[in-house]
């Protein structure tokens, strides 16, 4: 068997439950394989016919995010990873996807359900998308 090391981890945050068990994995592996963490949170953008309205929801959204990860970085520097934060507006999955194609990571760690109002059978809509866009190993935690 073919072991490939672990040394860079994509855990995606949106502020769920869920998504802080995914860190917590992705903590425990990190410490196994001596590997950093680099925590992403997608802002989702809104069409401009809309934007005059939601502007202050994506403010809110921002200044949430942005404490969320200070949060997820605290938790980590407390177990002794290095955990790089990035807060960007997009499509959750498309970003997902990019992020680990371009920043060559050797895992993705996601929350089987985030902060979606509608729910999917198994997963979420965007754990259910990166398990079958990814070209990047991807570890769904319940």
């Amino acid at each position: 068997m073919i072991r490939k090391k672990i040394k860079k981890i994509l855990v995606p945050l949106d502020g769920s439950k869920n998504s802080m068990r995914g860190l917590d994995e992705g903590i425990y592996l990190a410490r196994q394989c001596q590997a950093t963490i680099t925590g992403l949170y997608v802002i989702p953008i809104y069409p401009r016919n809309f934007a005059d309205a939601i502007m202050p929801f994506q403010i809110h959204l921002t200044k949430f995010a942005k404490k969320f990860m200070n949060e997820a970085k605290t938790k980590c520097a407390q177990k002794g990873i290095i955990f790089k934060s990035k807060v960007i507006f997009g499509s959750p999955t498309m970003e997902i996807e990019e992020l680990a194609r371009t920043g060559k990571f050797d895992l993705i760690i996601v929350g089987s359900r985030g902060q979606s109002g509608l729910k999917e059978a198994f997963l979420g809509s965007v754990a259910n998308a990166v398990v079958h866009k990814s070209k990047v190993p991807v570890l769904v935690v319940k």
